[in-house]
């Protein structure tokens, strides 16, 4: 469905990128970009019978991620939760959710990094009637925005999904040199008590690690999409054989990104090589704005610091070590 990225490349150019530097300088996503993305049915692109290629969605993604990176990275988080819902067997839980999630009328967050760090930092534990979980889960986008977080834990062998109404839990605030606008918080967990009625499911964690190169590569659509922009602000400058140098490189990350799908090794290296790419991409247009570059406002500082996130958003271990060894080549 081309017209549906046709449509979020309308809304990245026409109201995002335009309002990315005030949602920079405000730390503040306008609600009107969340009702927007609601009301053209982005909310609900992962839901199964939306009947969405992965392609369009990967290309949405890039779309929305060159107008406002805030924006959407912290509308990416909420498709975790619809797509929980969708699989899970707890059927009352999905009746509460599923249909407001998918069309944006209640929103989700997601945080599993502290059931997946070695050694875990979110653990749960079986109760009498649910789960207790202890710990803490870092970096949870869209505190303050969204109503729901679906929250995961590490039993051991398993991993367990929860849906947890995103107030009344203790949240430290982070402040970010990027991004301020998504919300981003520290989840603690003392004992809490998350009932099995608020159980989206439990999975192995071979399983939940096999996955993760779906997530990858719906993640690597942010730094492509930041590079698409780069691009276009290059071109504005007259700088027409840097642009392409950059376009056709765009092509070989995308390529590599896609070729991870059925390659979960090599999606590491071709995720990397994709912030690699918008970070570089971000300095070239700073190089051909000049001084506007680096002037408060401008767009070329803006998108190093944007850049500058796409390569610690996401990351696990393997992905780190591909971008030290890109970033530190020689030559």
């Amino acid at each position: 469905m081309t017209d549906l990225v046709e449509r979020a490349q309308w809304i990245a150019d026409t109201v995002l990128f335009p309002d990315a530097r005030a949602v920079d300088e405000s730390g503040v996503i306008p609600e009107s970009h969340f009702r927007l993305l609601a009301a053209e049915g982005l909310y609900g692109i992962a839901r199964p019978d939306a009947g969405l290629e992965f392609e369009t969605i990967v290309g949405v993604i890039e779309a929305l991620a060159g107008g406002c990176l805030a924006t959407t990275f912290t509308w990416i988080q909420h498709h975790a939760a619809v797509i929980g819902l969708a699989n899970t067997t707890n059927t009352a839980l999905r009746a509460e959710y599923f249909d407001d999630f998918t069309s944006g009328r209640r929103r989700s967050g997601v945080a599993f990094a502290g059931a997946l760090a070695n050694p875990p930092r979110l653990r749960a534990t079986k109760a009498d009637g649910g789960w207790v979980f202890d710990g803490d889960a870092p970096f949870v986008s869209g505190w303050g925005i969204v109503d729901a977080i679906q929250l995961s834990g590490n039993a051991g062998d398993t991993i367990v999904n929860v849906l947890v109404d995103a107030k009344g839990l203790g949240a430290r605030p982070y402040e970010l040199v990027s991004l301020q606008a998504t919300a981003t918080v520290r989840l603690e967990f003392d004992n809490a008590f998350i009932p099995d009625a608020r159980v989206v499911g439990a999975v192995p964690v071979e399983q939940f690690l096999g996955t993760q190169h779906f997530g990858a590569r719906l993640n690597g659509a942010m730094p492509v999409g930041l590079a698409r922009r780069c691009v276009r602000l290059i071109e504005e400058r007259g700088r027409t054989g840097a642009a392409a140098a950059l376009s056709d490189q765009i092509v070989s990350v995308r390529a590599g990104l896609d070729a991870g799908l059925a390659d979960p090794a090599a999606m590491f290296g071709a995720r990397a090589a994709a912030s690699e790419l918008a970070y570089r991409a971000a300095g070239a247009v700073v190089v051909a704005e000049g001084a506007p570059g680096v002037i408060v406002g401008g767009h070329g500082q803006r998108l190093v610091r944007e850049a500058l996130f796409t390569l610690v958003a996401g990351s696990r271990a393997p992905m780190k070590d591909a971008l030290l060894d890109v970033l530190t080549a020689a030559g």
